[in-house]
């Protein structure tokens, strides 16, 4: 059961059940929209209504450390749901901090598995499998029941060279296939692109040119969890001669895991951003945060100048926008754009970039890729999931190209019975979404309607059985 992610980028909650036992997979909040009025950071399920649905959880796992999936473990668990949160250590630790800065870090049991691991969880035995994403330690999940076998591929693209860790384990999905695999739940996000397979390395050789070739300072702009993108930075000002620190907390936090964990490497990385200041223009480079035009993030801080901690940015600077803009949040980040700007700051984004150079490629795989992992993995069945109605569908249509005999598109809620002979949908489950704020910690007890709730259990304890 998708209980969010179906029709909508964001908010990816996906539900196993069997033989009387639950899973959840990934639990993320999804961004409001530029014209949304309700005052809220996020959205997420209402977890109340889907314990009342499942009755009990045995285990959360998680794919990797990206918002969309881990975003709303810190507001719900384990005080609203209770069961052990199953991660690789870098997503681990991302998720220790939130709960630590929530104040529930003592009374949640978290659990890591390596990358290739596995783990028991109630009716379920579950084995990750390497993928690459534009984050460390992606994986998705071989889910094994007596019923049949399942892929859950979390987000992904097929990188051949992507600079941290290893390519994905084609060979893995394969064997899966080889053995027979029932259904494959499958990222859709770019299932209607025809994109060329690309690489981190590609964005890597680019910000070589550009720091090369820049006459003042430069800035890279990109997600915090982008560490490969951050050590590709580095490596290029090593080799122009630039000094180069990090700003953005979340993006620090992340570089210092990775490094920690042995994942990564910031030579001559400065300590603090400040640093910068008395450096010749032509000496200093930085990578920060705010790539959705945030307000309080280091980018609209570098447009609005005056903050000591960074450097005033101005004619001959470049920065570098190396990351997609989440839709709805185009506008915000025009706004900071304007800023710089006028500011005679140089903005490149993709296609502003000289030559056609790839300063940002999508972590997920393009309409291309996914055939590639349909023709590997054979399932029998296909789950569209994380992607918009036009995504969903476009993906369902390429699968059964592929050879799958059924394809569903759902829809949040949607419960579907998956077994040798069929899958159906047997049920939708109506759980309310409900709003949060970055300064609620922990989410209120929230209410929700008993009828609703109680037609949802025995549609989803349907498919369970």
């Amino acid at each position: 059961m998708p209980v969010g992610g179906l029709g909508r980028i964001g908010m990816n909650w996906t539900l196993y059940g069997h033989d009387g036992s639950w899973i959840l997979v990934d639990a993320g909040i999804a961004f409001p929209g530029e014209n949304d009025t309700t005052g809220v950071d996020a959205f997420i399920p209402d977890p109340e209504t889907l314990l009342r649905v499942v009755g009990r959880i045995d285990a959360l796992v998680v794919t990797h450390a990206h918002e969309d999936h881990i975003g709303a473990i810190q507001h719900v668990f384990p005080r609203r749901i209770s069961c052990p949160v199953w991660a690789t250590p870098f997503a681990a630790a991302a998720i220790s901090r939130r709960l630590d800065e929530a104040g529930t870090l003592d009374e949640a049991d978290i659990r890591t598995f390596p990358v290739g691991g596995g783990f028991r969880a109630g009716a379920f035995s579950v084995c990750s499998i390497r993928m690459t994403h534009s984050v460390p330690e992606a994986v998705a999940l071989a889910i094994f029941t007596s019923a049949g076998k399942l892929l859950h591929t979390g987000d992904f693209k097929l990188d051949p060279d992507p600079l941290i860790g290893e390519p994905t384990h084609i060979a893995a999905i394969r064997a899966l296939g080889d053995a027979g695999l029932l259904a494959m739940v499958c990222d859709s996000t770019n299932a209607e692109r025809d994109l060329p397979v690309t690489s981190e390395a590609q964005v890597r050789d680019s910000f070589r040119r550009l720091f090369a070739s820049r006459p003042g300072a430069v800035v890279v702009c990109c997600f915090g969890t982008n560490v490969a993108r951050a050590m590709s930075a580095c490596d290029a000002a090593s080799r122009a001669g630039r000094r180069i620190a990090l700003a953005g907390r979340s993006l620090r936090a992340h570089a210092a895991t990775a490094e920690s964990l042995g994942i990564a490497e910031f030579p001559d990385m400065l300590a603090e951003p400040s640093h910068l200041r008395g450096l010749d223009r032509r000496e200093m480079a930085l990578v920060c945060t705010g790539t959705q035009g945030e307000e309080n993030a280091a980018l609209a801080r570098l447009a609005r100048g005056g903050d000591w901690r960074l450097p005033d940015l101005g004619l001959g600077d470049t920065v570098i926008m190396s990351a997609s803009v989440i839709p709805g949040n185009e506008a915000a980040l025009e706004r900071v754009l304007a800023r710089l700007r006028a500011r005679g700051v140089d903005v490149l984004t993709q296609r502003e970039a000289p030559d056609g150079l790839p300063i940002h490629v999508s972590g997920h795989a393009g309409r291309a890729e996914l055939a590639t992992m349909h023709r590997h993995a054979r399932p029998r069945f296909v789950i569209p999931v994380h992607g918009t109605d036009s995504h969903l569908h476009a993906h369902a249509s390429l699968a059964l190209e592929c050879g799958a005999k059924a394809a569903p598109v759902g829809a949040d809620g949607t419960v579907m019975s998956v077994s040798a002979a069929c899958i159906k949908v047997v049920g939708r489950v109506e759980i309310p979404v409900i709003g949060i704020r970055r300064d609620e910690a922990v989410l209120p007890r929230a209410t929700s309607s008993g009828k609703v709730a109680k037609r949802a259990q025995r549609a989803a304890m349907s498919a369970a059985a």
